[in-house]
């Protein structure tokens, strides 16, 4: 029986035929030849799918050949000054172009990001723009099936083309930057330099931390196995774990980099309880940037990436009609640290 309560999806196909939900995917479009899936099983999937009430979808998809003058974009959250920028731009470049932007949050949950893109096609946009996906290869499937032409924005994915900051380049020079501004020996595990929140199976997080350990490397000092502690995102988890750390080392570290704006705010929430002779006696650094920062009281290093760029490459993609699975790298742009109390008095007002 067709369900009463939501639609069904292609999650929902897969686990009732027992198939993979990319040969659904593929037995509901048109390649399944090219995967060689047999007539039987796609037969067997078309027939679950009916059966579902998968139909909406699948009429969705013939719409293809139709404009609906709609674009489409995912974002993992609306509450981070990144996505919000890219947001803006997004709208911005869509109505140049005469297209209705549609932006809708996967609150970093898979399961909505899924019921999103799903939900989105339904409407037939004409393209679909993901930002920070969290289930990319699903993502793709969706839209290959539905022949909707789509592109990937700061993590990549391996089924349409991808547009992502240099990671690496800036982690490195932010790390550069950290040592040039107080030379770190190494000497004692105090007297290092420390790398705080993400999550080394995230794309950006893992060359974040590449950088890092090759730029100390560089340096002369490799990094230690407790030089790198990556603890998520969580404002919370990060604050936990700077109080560890300086429990662990008797105090602040002689360096900290800090691998987003959300794990920041944690670091933040520990730091603002030390006395401030130990934060200006520390090299503090930030791969993400709030211009609220140069209100603190201690200066902090901070690497903004370039949002708009970003979003400007991925629509010259879309303009280009091009499917290689290129991935395209926007340098992001160093932010020299400066305090409230650096400031001439002028512009404290």
């Amino acid at each position: 029986m067709p369900r009463a309560s939501r639609k069904a999806t292609i999650y929902d196909i897969a686990r009732l035929s027992g198939a993979s939900a990319s040969t659904v995917s593929a037995a509901l479009g048109e390649s399944w030849r090219e995967r060689r899936i047999s007539e039987a099983t796609v037969e067997a999937i078309r027939s679950i799918a009916a059966a579902e009430g998968y139909s909406a979808n699948m009429q969705a998809r013939g719409l293809r050949k139709a404009r609906s003058g709609l674009v489409g974009m995912v974002i993992p959250l609306h509450d981070n000054r990144f996505f919000s920028s890219m947001s803006q731009s997004f709208e911005s470049f869509a109505r140049e172009r005469g297209l209705v932007p549609v932006i809708a949050s996967s609150m970093r949950e898979p399961g909505e990001e899924r019921r999103i893109v799903e939900t989105l096609i339904t409407y037939a946009v004409d393209y679909m723009f993901i930002a920070g996906a969290t289930d990319p290869d699903a993502v793709s499937a969706m839209c290959n099936a539905a022949n909707l032409r789509h592109v990937f924005v700061d993590l990549p994915g391996r089924g349409a083309p991808s547009v992502v900051s240099d990671n690496y380049k800036g982690a490195a020079d932010l790390t550069r930057r950290l040592l040039t501004d107080r030379p770190i020996s190494g000497g004692t595990c105090r007297d290092r330099l420390y790398f705080i929140g993400g999550d080394p199976g995230d794309y950006a997080s893992a060359r974040r931390i590449e950088a890092f350990r090759d730029a100390l490397t560089e340096a002369g000092s490799p990094p230690g196995p407790g030089q790198v502690i990556a603890c998520g995102y969580a404002p919370r988890s990060a604050m936990r774990e700077i109080a560890a750390l300086c429990d662990r080392l008797g105090g602040l570290p002689a360096g900290i980099l800090v691998n987003s704006l959300t794990a920041f705010e944690g670091v933040l929430g520990h730091l603002s309880g030390l006395p401030l002779e130990d934060l200006r006696s520390s090299v503090i650094g930030c791969y993400d940037y709030d211009p609220f920062a140069a209100y603190l009281q201690f200066p902090v290093h901070m690497v903004r990436q370039d949002a708009h760029g970003l979003i400007r490459e991925a629509y010259r993609i879309i303009d280009q009609n091009t499917n290689d699975l290129v991935l395209r790298t926007v340098e992001p742009q160093q932010i020299a640290p400066r305090t409230f109390y650096d400031r001439p008095f002028s512009d404290h007002g």
